[in-house]
């Protein structure tokens, strides 16, 4: 073991280790002073970053407190200007939906009945404008309706004071038994109320477009008469909007039954002016003398080959120095060129047709571009098909020029596409099993009637209105045209 010396420690070295303690606590304090200067730094940063979020936080919450604000103005300001529209559909129709039905004959005996008939009807409507297409739908709809609805109706009250919806076997049979042609003319009368009045021009510098009713008609495919035949209804629509409808018999055709339709129409609507115009079965002499000499208005008409002599006629002459316009289309991978000749109708056409004025020739130029497989291998292919067509009108160079001519033969398809294409399609026309009584025939002017209620409220895509009634009493009931207080 080492020896230990008891010497003391002399004065200089333990100074020397007083200094280096010292020296050791300095070093110490200054890197714990640098610590705190570091961590100082850092709060202030984190603060500085913490306040920037925080502000942009609140910039944020403005923003969207802002922006659902306008949205809840904006959706305000569409909800009253949806309901002044209805309003102002109300009062120039005389009266809701409900009031429509009034004037339908109720065939029931007054001895019994609980439920009024425009309560029915409009409660049907109610149902599809719900989405419900089908028959049993809709009387499982208005069985479980509520309160606000059955009121907005007009439903009958029970002695507990709640409505009382009518049952589905009621629903049934009364359609059944309604005269379907009254409730037709009683449909029609309300929308074509609701349309707006053109003003007529008489041009005397240039043509001018005029109001237009295309006429056309439809199979009922889904329903059978007593006959065993499927019921045929022609239509008179503008704007996608029927305004006249009839049904024709068994052993008829549309030809005879187009001008009392127009007839009719016109006393309810004056068509003075309007430009009508129907496919090549309604290309006959009798109808073009009721047009111009009985409603002063104007026609136009496609010549095939039910007029062979006209159509015959028309390909001979040469339309060499015609005037034309070209308008072209494009879309679902198809592209379609229409070149459009037009020039005044020659002595020898106005002797087969005595009221036509101007004649045209329509070339179709459609290119169809899709994609084929053989399972292994895809392959582009473009067809490319052309179809010339002819038409007549009475309408002259000074009223209509061949843009004009083009627009309303292009019209002409609105009927096809906003009508019948829509009641096959959207409300599954075809596809219901409705098929006794006047059941069909009576559906199918509902059906009628919720196109044009939804269109004379500013509203084009069908199928997304609906969708949006499922769950919007306040645009059902504008739609129906029962609007609250403002």
């Amino acid at each position: 073991m080492r020896d230990q010396s008891c010497m003391p420690v002399p004065a200089e070295a333990a100074e020397a280790v007083i200094a280096g303690a010292e020296e050791i606590v300095r070093r110490a304090a200054g890197r714990e002073e640098a610590r705190q200067r570091r961590r100082g730094r850092k709060e202030q940063e984190r603060r500085r970053r913490q306040a920037g979020c925080d502000r942009k936080a609140a910039e944020r919450r403005e923003r969207e407190r802002a922006e659902e604000e306008r949205l809840r103005a904006e959706a305000d300001g569409a909800r009253r200007a949806l309901l002044r529209r209805a309003a102002e559909l109300a009062e120039a129709c005389g009266g809701s939906v409900p009031d429509c039905f009034a004037a339908v004959p109720d065939p029931r005996k007054r001895r019994g009945r609980r439920h009024s008939l425009p309560c029915v009807l409009a409660l049907v409507v109610m149902a599809m404008l719900r989405g419900k297409t089908r028959l049993a739908d809709i009387t499982a709809w208005i069985a479980n309706a509520d309160q606000e609805m059955l009121a907005a109706a007009g439903g009958r009250t029970g002695r507990d004071g709640r409505r009382q919806a009518p049952c589905g076997k009621t629903v049934t049979r009364l359609l059944g038994m309604l005269g379907a042609q009254a409730l037709a003319d009683a449909v029609a009368c309300y929308l074509a109320a609701a349309v707006p009045a053109l003003p007529v021009t008489f041009p005397v510098a240039g043509p001018l477009p005029q109001p237009s009713l295309n006429c056309d008609g439809k199979e009922v495919r889904g329903a059978v008469r007593g006959d065993g035949t499927s019921p045929f209804l022609l239509s008179a629509a503008t704007g996608g909007i029927v305004v006249a409808e009839r049904e024709i018999g068994v052993k008829t055709n549309e030809i005879p039954e187009i001008g009392p339709m127009l007839r009719e129409l016109n006393e309810r609507f004056p068509l003075a002016g309007w430009v009508i115009s129907a496919d090549a079965l309604h290309t006959q002499r009798g109808l073009a003398a009721l047009i111009c000499e009985g409603l002063l208005a104007h026609f136009i008409f496609t010549v095939k080959g039910n007029q062979p002599g006209l159509r015959a006629a028309l390909e001979a002459l040469c339309w060499a120095g015609a005037r034309r316009h070209v308008a072209t289309s494009e879309g679902h991978g198809r592209r379609e060129t229409r070149s459009h000749l037009v020039m005044d109708a020659p002595e020898e056409i106005k002797a087969r047709f005595p009221h036509a004025s101007q004649v045209a020739r329509v070339i179709r130029t459609r290119t169809v571009t899709s994609w084929r497989s053989n399972g292994k291998k895809r392959t582009r292919t473009t067809e490319t098909h052309t179809e010339t067509v002819y038409l007549i009108t009475s309408l002259t160079a000074r009223e209509a020029g061949p843009e004009h001519i083009a627009a309303y033969i292009r019209g002409h398809w609105g009927i096809e596409n906003k009508v019948h294409l829509v009641r096959d399609v959207t409300l599954r026309e075809d596809a219901s099993k409705v098929r006794a009584d006047s059941r069909p025939r009576a559906l199918a002017t509902l059906r009628n009637l919720i196109m044009g209620l939804i269109r004379q409220v500013g509203h084009d895509d069908i199928a997304a209105t609906i969708r949006k009634a499922e769950y919007d009493n306040v645009l059902l009931l504008a739609l129906l045209r029962i609007t609250p207080a403002l």
